[in-house]
């Protein structure tokens, strides 16, 4: 064993060990509890992030520790690779998405592998391999067959530069999330799956997800946004149609006075022909389709609208109601057509004021009373009913069913139940993603292409451009297909699937990869899924989560899998952020750009900016690479979990990583210092007994193993397990071997062998490298990987109890037991709560506490 730690001798020495051994690559063993632990794959971007590193490495601690366990863990890495980075990277670099990407992968696995990742890869595979969306094609025409997938108009997000519809989710501030482009309006034609007919069963699982965060789980239930009420026809003014409005507040309905539409409703432009409004009311719903939806709906947005010039009824009162497009109104919520009632809605209250509408108080509060002309808040409790016709002194609650019964019965409305969430649109117009398998007929209509000609693969002749439209589109060999149902000639879908659609299915493949017989080898997964543990980041809490529940009930209904929830566990991590550094003349600053406070380019002293998430616009990334350069990986890996909880942001700080870095060398060095001391003498086994120094380290030892236990396996705290075996390392400097008879100096160095021993043991997940070469160092020849977690002692961390005489003023009032090692502050904390030592202190001074150790407390008062 050398003297020095060397992190770029010991590194590649047992990363190719492992490799070699095969060690992380794993097979079914009906004999063994399986775990199943995957972290969210990557997309290929080019390299990896610290982001990355932190999300892999919780991951990999689990695994190791789980493995040590005696578990059966699986634990796989792949590449989530489609999507629209890689077609642009193509276009301006004049390649092919296929190349950038694979190089990508290359040089991104070789990054996780420098990290010492316990990944099995013989399960590797990557999105878009051919092998894979082969299957993803096969699932589409199943979930078409079954209805799970249409077509249908619809408004959706598109983004020029990219040239492709996104998610309403994929829309950050009016801008495209990658390019950070305007986002536009458009109506397109579009593949849908039909995930609302799951919507109440993804609900109501949410109850079953106990081990999930609850702030997932609500921001999963808020999506689905599942809602009771009623729909209420109101007849148009010439009696030759209706809108239809969803509501929660049916109780309401005789205080409704004005209509709004959202400027997405085909009816607003609609109403406004022939009215005279037509051209305000048009350019009203093209502005406001630009606006963020999300700010639309913000109660410190500028409520405004525009009459279209038409009028619907009141259908209870026949009222006269004008129609106005209001900003407002989202087309995802009901119907898109909302009745506004302005004095039990605040949104409608403040746009009536604005445009002089009317206000009519239909729930009267229990105590004051409610003035229509002069209220500036609405009323949203509940109350008596009204000016509501016959229904007038009903207690508001009451009148909530009540009304329903009403307009069922005539004809005017019933109850419904509204949710929130509306089907995936799938259909995207760009080239890198999954061919959607569809074959067009003018005799036969829309054709599903025949399952024996899957994978529709991607054509490599296609030239990429950022002009409109799929570029699928442009290769005529692509587009050119037979009908399967009557031969004649037919035409390819060129849309491709968005590539949440291969995230939804991607952990059930990993558990048989190589399987070409179908689209999952039922015997496979069962065996390994659900996943045990996911690992990723908040962001993904609604769409990749749900979609991915939603496809594991779809899988389950084709009779592919048994079960429904896909995993079992989720940890949200934080994310990791870094101080920005700008100079006035330069701009922002990377780290290497700044030395002692300066920019490097002009000298001047750069400005410290907040914390934020590392990011390349920021330029306050640190590039992992470097790092393990410089430090190593165990290092990085150190750093990275001991400052904080996974769940929370990490703050990246260079003295944080110099600390790590010392922390490896002290522990290298206390093996190599205490190597000949412990020499050729097996660790205590408990078989004799202990006192002093020994027992003292044999207790904390014990109770080390306990706690770092404990913190990763039920608390996720894997900070705070670091700093437990800290305190341990520190104890083992302090320790000094027993004087005195040669037995006691002997079981002394066995405490020590097995107090060195358990540092080792369990740093191992955290710090692979510098652990497996120690553990060699104590002449063992199998990896530590292989080596059991090691159980606590339960008698050895029962600390020894002694006596302490309570007394007041001299007189023995009381008695109480402690543990040998608490502090003083701890007894005489002890003694105060004491309920003898109350009564005779109540009321009194206390002037001083006394304090004689191993012995008394004496209470002057």
């Amino acid at each position: 064993m050398k003297n020095k730690y060397d992190p770029k001798k010991i590194e590649p020495k047992w990363q190719r060990y492992w490799e070699g051994k095969k060690l992380f690559e794993v097979t079914e063993d009906p004999q063994k509890e399986k775990y199943y632990l995957l972290e969210m794959f990557p997309y290929p971007s080019g390299k990896i992030h610290m982001g990355h590193v932190r999300n892999y490495v919780i991951g990999d601690v689990l695994a190791r520790f789980k493995m040590m366990q005696g578990y059966n863990v699986l634990h796989p890495m792949g590449w989530d690779a489609f999507g629209m980075p890689a077609e642009n990277a193509a276009i301006e670099n004049r390649s092919h998405p296929a190349r950038w990407t694979y190089e990508n992968i290359d040089y991104m696995r070789s990054q996780l592998k420098k990290m010492g990742l316990s990944y099995d890869w013989t399960r590797e595979f990557a999105t878009c391999d051919p092998e894979y969306y082969r299957w993803e094609q096969w699932l589409f025409i199943q979930m078409y067959k079954q209805g799970l997938a249409y077509k249908d108009f619809s408004t959706v997000n598109f983004c020029p530069r990219c040239q492709t519809v996104l998610a309403n989710e994929q829309v950050e501030g009016g801008l495209c999330w990658r390019c950070e482009s305007p986002v536009e309006q458009k109506e397109l034609e579009q593949w849908f799956f039909r995930i609302t007919r799951y919507a109440e069963e993804l609900l109501e699982a949410c109850a079953e997800l106990t081990g999930w965060p609850e702030r997932v789980i609500t921001m999963q239930k808020n999506w689905i946004g599942k809602s009771m009420g009623a729909e209420i026809d109101f007849p148009l003014e010439d009696g030759k149609q209706v809108i239809t409005v969803f509501t929660t507040r049916q109780d309401t309905v005789f205080g409704a006075t004005f209509m709004s539409l959202a400027a997405e409703q085909p009816l607003a432009l609609e109403l406004s022909r022939g009215t005279g409004q037509e051209r305000e009311v048009r350019e009203f719903v093209e502005r406001v389709k630009m606006e963020d939806k999300i700010k639309r709906t913000s109660e410190d947005y500028a409520k405004e609208g525009v009459f279209t010039g038409s009028y619907c009824r009141n259908p209870l009162t026949g009222a006269k109601m004008p129609i106005y497009v209001a900003n407002f109104v989202l087309m995802e919520y009901g119907t898109g057509a909302v009745m506004a009632v302005p004095a039990h809605d605040q949104r409608d209250l403040d746009f009536a004021r604005k445009y002089g509408l009317k206000v009519i108080v239909v729930v009267q509060p229990p105590e004051g009373t409610l003035d229509h002309q002069t209220m500036t808040e609405a009323y949203l409790g509940e109350g008596v009913m009204i000016n509501s016709g016959q229904f007038n002194g009903l207690p508001s609650s009451r009148f909530q069913e009540k009304i329903i019964e009403h307009l069922e019965e005539k004809g005017l409305g019933r109850s419904a139940v509204n949710y929130r969430l509306r089907d995936w649109g799938i259909s995207r117009q760009r080239y890198w993603g999954a061919p959607i398998p569809i074959i067009y007929c003018d005799k036969c209509g829309i054709q599903t292409a025949p399952e024996e000609d899957l994978p529709v693969l991607l054509p490599q002749d296609v030239e990429l451009s950022r002009e409109a439209g799929s570029p699928l589109a442009s290769s005529p060999e692509f587009v050119k297909a037979d009908c399967p149902s009557c031969g004649k000639p037919g035409r390819r879908e060129t849309d491709t699937m968005d590539t949440f659609v291969e995230s939804s299915w991607y952990f059930e493949r990993y558990a048989c990869p190589d399987y070409h017989q179908g689209m999952l080898d039922k015997r496979l997964v069962d065996y390994w899924m659900p996943v045990d543990q996911y690992i990723g980041g908040i962001e993904h809490a609604i769409l990749h989560l749900l979609y991915s529940r939603f496809f594991t009930r779809v899988l389950r209904d084709l009779g592919l899998i048994d079960f429904a929830e896909p995993f079992t566990r989720l940890l949200t991590q934080g994310m990791v952020c870094k101080e920005t550094n700008e100079c006035k003349q330069h701009g922002l600053l990377l780290p290497q750009e700044v030395k002692e406070g300066r920019c490097v380019h002009c000298g001047k002293q750069a400005m410290v900016g907040r914390m934020e998430k590392m990011s390349k616009s920021k330029k306050n990334v640190v590039d992992p690479d470097e790092q393990i350069e410089r430090y190593g990986a165990d290092t990085i890996r150190l750093f990275i979990l001991s400052d904080c909880p996974p769940d929370k942001d990490l703050e990246w700080r260079d003295e944080g990583i110099e600390g790590a870095f010392r922390f490896l060398n002290r522990v290298w060095r206390m093996v190599s210092d205490n190597r000949e001391r412990i020499a050729d003498i097996p660790p205590y086994q408990g078989d004799q007994a202990l006192e002093g120094e020994s027992l003292q380290l044999h207790r904390l030892t014990h109770k080390t193993i306990k706690q770092v236990s404990e913190d990763i396996d039920q608390r996720f705290h894997l900070n705070t397990a670091i700093a437990r075996v800290r305190e341990l390392v520190n104890y083992i400097y302090q320790f000094k071997l027993p004087e005195g008879p040669r037995e006691a100096l002997e079981l002394g160095r066995a405490v020590l062998q097995e107090a060195i021993e358990a540092v080792i043991i369990l740093l191992s997940p955290y710090t692979p490298h510098i652990t497996e070469e120690l553990w060699e160092s104590l002449g063992y020849n199998t990896s530590i990987i292989q080596t059991p977690w090691p159980g606590y002692d339960k008698e050895a961390i029962q600390e020894e109890k002694i006596p302490i005489m309570l007394q007041v003023n001299g007189k023995l009032r009381s008695k109480i037991t402690v543990g040998a090692n608490c502090s003083e502050q701890e007894i005489k904390e002890a003694a105060l709560a004491n309920d003898r030592i109350k009564e005779y202190t109540r009321g009194k001074e206390i002037k001083r506490v006394i304090f004689v150790p191993g012995k008394l407390i004496n209470i002057v008062v």
